[in-house]
């Protein structure tokens, strides 16, 4: 495959990371979470739900825009050693970022803060450290080693899983308690993993389940090779559609053995996601690159634009909505979000549709704020 050298940025690929955060932001935000639609929702295990899309996306994209980068800096001239340190920086002011989310507001409004509970795994830890492995590997490997990087990563995570003993367990274990990645999160992470997993100590950003997830990035990188080549755009739609519904095809018998599962990021995960990814993309590529329609899809780009900023500043402000709080019509205290949400949305609407148009309303009010940042020419890079 002779590359074209070309590195011109992709609308599309702008668009389809807009669509991933604006979708991670309308998840994250429901109106309560007792009441909401199942496609809002993880899968509580096993099985996938149009969230479970989400965080694979973003770290897929994130492996196409490193590719193309990249190459736009090697243009400029710039040494692999300079770019080694720029992806050692961003990870770790992306981890850095992560860890603040997770502490915020260490108990300055209400509550307390303990080190010994901060949560360390989180979303952007896991993208920090897939961007700092998947960099490192794409720096110092060629595309045929990297194709092996993710067959050998894939598969050793699975025969990890499924062949190394746990203690009072056993081997094989794909429940919440008992399984491998559960098992070395419980104790190297003891007290730092989330409240709100499947099993007490286990994190679905853990540590083992982080291999596989390193995966999700290469595919992005390996998609990214492919939009360099000299190949017409009309050819590499085709393929990318092709080879996705081949992946679609490959995770769904890869079920059979090791189940699709978003919180173990099993390997047959990473190949349903990333052709779930090469399918969706390629037809936002068709539809924006090739064809030129691309006035409809300007929402998406601006959110796309300050991706990374955005979804700090949907955390932060959820937060604050529901730290915050104020004296209710009957003289208690309650959230700001319950103020919100029990004038506007619970008495016109149905539960379930009250939940999730507070969330429709919130994703809109961060699009206002990328809208404004875009408008004036404000870009954050991390």
């Amino acid at each position: 495959m002779a590359n074209t050298g070309s590195s011109s940025r992709l609308q599309s690929l702008d668009a389809f990371r807009g669509a991933t955060i604006a979708a991670m932001i309308l998840v994250n935000n429901p109106g309560t979470w007792n009441v909401t639609y199942p496609q809002l929702e993880h899968a509580r295990w096993n099985g996938w739900t149009f969230t479970d899309w989400i965080f694979p996306f973003f770290l897929w994209i994130v492996g196409v825009a490193m590719t193309l980068s990249f190459a736009k800096r090697n243009e400029r001239g710039e040494d692999r050693e300079k770019l080694l340190f720029h992806v050692l920086r961003r990870a770790l002011v992306i981890f850095a970022l992560g860890l603040f989310l997770n502490g915020f507001p260490f108990g300055v409004i209400v509550g307390n803060f303990s080190f010994a509970t901060w949560r360390i795994p989180g979303v952007l830890q896991r993208i920090a450290v897939c961007y700092l492995f998947a960099g490192t590997i794409f720096l110092y490997t060629g595309i045929r080693a990297q194709i092996w990087w993710v067959v050998g990563l894939l598969a050793s995570y699975w025969a990890a899983v499924m062949l190394i003993h746990v203690p009072g367990f056993g081997a094989g274990v794909l429940q919440p308690t008992g399984c491998l990645p559960w098992y070395i999160d419980s104790n190297l992470l003891a007290g730092h993993t989330w409240r709100g997993a499947p099993a007490p100590g286990f994190d679905p950003e853990g540590i083992l389940s982080t291999v596989p997830a390193i995966a999700t990035a290469l595919l992005g990188v390996l998609t990214g090779h492919w939009l360099r080549t000299n190949h017409s755009r009309e050819e590499k739609t085709a393929w990318m559609f092709v080879f996705g519904n081949f992946f679609l095809l490959a995770g769904v018998i890869m079920d059979i053995w090791f189940p699709i599962n978003k919180n173990l990021w099993t390997s047959s995960y990473v190949i349903f996601m990333a052709g779930w990814a090469l399918v969706c993309f390629s037809i936002l590529y068709w539809l924006m690159d090739v064809r030129g329609y691309t006035t409809w899809a300007r929402p998406f780009v601006i959110y796309g634009m300050n991706a990374i900023a955005v979804y700090v500043l949907s955390w932060i402000l959820a937060d604050l909505f529901t730290l915050i709080r104020v004296t209710g019509s009957d003289g208690n205290p309650v959230t700001l979000k319950g103020v919100v949400y029990k004038s506007l949305f619970e008495p016109y609407f149905t539960p379930v549709n009250a939940s999730a148009l507070f969330a429709v309303a919130f994703m809109l009010l961060m699009y206002l704020v990328a809208w404004a940042m875009w408008r004036k020419n404000w870009f954050i890079k991390v």
